[in-house]
């Protein structure tokens, strides 16, 4: 869809179809939003990023009808917001669409129940009910006991609490947020980013949120438009827009995100590759930790993550004759699943002796994240491929004492294998 305000909308409509810059064919009009296109999918959190005069805001003023787009269409449901009649139009925002604002927009003569189920009396609700609905979504909001309370009492994050608890009481499958905790000290503002995820998860509303703030961005959205001088210029997830900008513009933008709230384990970690099996026993545990000059590793047993073994309790058991691998698997090792955060993944890191277990619901070993492949991850940099990832773990027993170890119980030698260093002409 196109949004172009001047004298000759139309035609600059057309320019821009044919290839003109925004900056070519400001004669004409000015054009606010150029060939933006998007779907969002129900029950997601749909961010719509980028600096003043990019476009945003003129986006989601055509979302709920209150500007025309100058060419294109919006469709809520199936439905034409662009072509539907005053009447239809009014349907359509009263059943399907409300709206956040930034600065609040309560009404002041009305207590903060009754704001809350203001959209509920403009629909007809009768008022036993809007109340008592109004009041369940005060308690999910954290206002529960401030229901009898102005708006004047509240401070400016309780205010906006009020607002987004009006908008969830109407019943509508779709929220649009206009730049909603923009107006928020820091603090709150965070704190109203978790409580929106929080009802998101419970609710499962669609919600299309106005921001120029990438942190937020990154937070919220399970998918991103970013949007420079009229145009989308990416549209993805956190993760591809982190990891993969579409170009300068987007790079620029990332370059300060905090990578620690917006990668997952899932998205940084490497096939799982120091692993041994229970029944590999304590022998085959000796060995994997020799061939990988690794000083721990994951044991499985039919795919699932059990815990990890350490070199020096290997080297226990064997000098005391123990065979089975059970006996000495610590089992309180630190896993994370594929959707952790970061941030999880570092707690843990610090905890292990082994790169940290990924695992799925079921408890499978699907990946691996080496301390090394974490830090680069946080600090934007580059490490090996997944082709070649990386084996890491502290050794904390000798490699001759392993290699003397391994001869012991196999009365075969073991060869040391080559490494070519610096001075050999490799690295």
């Amino acid at each position: 869809m196109f949004k172009v305000f001047g004298r000759q909308p139309k035609a600059a409509v057309e320019r821009l179809r044919s290839g003109s810059t925004r900056a070519e064919v400001a004669d004409a009009g000015t054009a606010a939003v150029i060939d933006a296109s998007f779907t969002v999918q129900p029950g997601e959190i749909f961010v719509i990023m980028g600096l003043s005069g990019s476009g945003k805001s003129t986006v989601i003023r055509m979302l709920n009808g209150l500007l025309p787009p100058t060419a294109g269409e919006v469709l809520v449901q199936g439905q034409s917001v662009t072509n539907a009649s005053a009447k239809a139009l009014r349907g359509i925002r009263r059943r399907s669409i409300s709206m956040v604002f930034q600065h609040f927009a309560l009404l002041p003569h009305l207590t903060v129940l009754d704001n809350a189920a203001y959209a509920l009396e403009i629909q007809g609700v009768g008022r036993e009910e809007r109340r008592t609905r109004a009041r369940e979504i005060l308690e999910k909001v954290g206002l529960g006991d401030r229901a009898d309370a102005m708006p004047d009492e509240l401070s400016g994050g309780m205010r906006q609490r009020v607002g987004l608890a009006r908008a969830l009481t109407a019943g509508s499958d779709i929220l649009l947020m206009d730049e909603a905790f923009s107006a928020l000290d820091p603090l709150i503002r965070r704190e109203m980013q978790e409580q929106l995820v929080e009802l998101q998860r419970e609710l499962g509303r669609t919600i299309v949120f106005i921001t120029h703030d990438l942190n937020e961005a990154m937070f919220l959205g399970d998918r991103i438009a970013v949007m420079r001088d009229g145009r989308i210029v990416q549209n993805g997830t956190p993760e591809e827009i982190l990891t993969d900008p579409a170009n300068d513009y987007v790079a620029q933008f990332v370059q300060d995100v905090d990578r620690a709230r917006v990668l997952t384990a899932g998205s940084v970690m490497a096939p799982p590759v120091a692993t041994t099996p229970v029944s590999a026993g304590v022998r085959g545990a000796l060995r994997v930790m020799r061939d990988q000059q690794v000083g721990a590793v994951s044991v499985i047993e039919n795919r699932r993550f059990v815990g990890t073994v350490t070199d020096r309790a290997v080297i226990r058991a064997v000098k005391d004759g123990r065979t089975d691998l059970r006996s000495i698997v610590r089992r309180s090792q630190p896993v994370v699943h594929r959707d952790d955060p970061l941030t999880d993944v570092v707690e843990r890191s610090v905890e292990s002796p082994v790169p940290v277990p990924v695992v799925d619901d079921s408890g499978r070993l699907v990946g691996a994240i080496p301390r090394v492949t974490l830090l680069a991850a946080l600090g934007n940099v580059p490490t090996v491929t997944r082709e070649n990832p990386v084996i890491e773990a502290p050794a904390t027993v000798p490699a001759a004492e392993l290699t003397q170890t391994l001869e012991e119980i196999t009365d075969s030698p073991v060869t040391t294998p080559h490494v070519v260093s610096a001075t050999e002409g490799g690295v």
